[in-house]
């Protein structure tokens, strides 16, 4: 059975559980295995040799993840080819496609967790009592080493990009 924490962010005033281990800056990024927007499984070993930023989110279909989302793609064009962008949430691989091209987000790679929340047991950002994934942002370096963490206290806020890019920067 998978660890659960308690208390540890909330979703606009209520606390909710999350599952899975707690991700901390100098540990080794747990593999997982989420779809891309055809389908097609992503894993960790699929990212090899690049700096990853995963973008953890809610739902494209909410206020905040789309800033979140955006913002993630306009930034992508600054930081080149060595850097990967993902964003992850339970989104169905349709519903990612449909964003993705509506939004013109075409700098970054969605993917959908929805089939085996495998990413948010593996990142600890699975929400229980919802079957979504909390908002966080995780940086990987090269050598998939974890070099930021972020699990955003209040799920409705926006997390620091500022300092996720700027990890991702010293990563290079």
């Amino acid at each position: 059975m998978a660890e659960e924490r308690s208390g540890v962010v909330t979703l606009k005033g209520n606390p909710v559980t999350l599952v899975g281990h707690e991700i901390k800056v100098g540990e080794k990024a747990p593999d997982f295995s989420s779809l891309e927007a055809l389908g097609s499984p992503v894993g960790l070993e699929d990212l090899e040799g690049k700096v990853k930023i995963f973008n953890v989110i809610v739902s494209v279909d909410t206020p905040v993840c789309d800033i979140q989302t955006k913002r993630f793609n306009q930034e992508a064009a600054g930081l080149g080819d060595d850097v990967e962008i993902l964003t992850l949430s339970m989104d169905l691989p349709f519903a990612l496609s449909r964003y993705c091209g509506a939004a013109g987000i075409d700098k970054i790679r969605t993917l959908s967790d929805y089939k085996d929340a495998s990413f948010g047991e593996a990142y600890g950002t699975l929400i229980k009592e919802h079957r979504l994934l909390a908002r966080a942002i995780f940086v990987v370096d090269k050598d998939d080493n974890v070099v930021y963490v972020e699990y955003v206290p209040e799920i409705a806020s926006e997390p620091n990009y500022d300092a996720a890019l700027q990890a991702a920067r010293e990563s290079l």
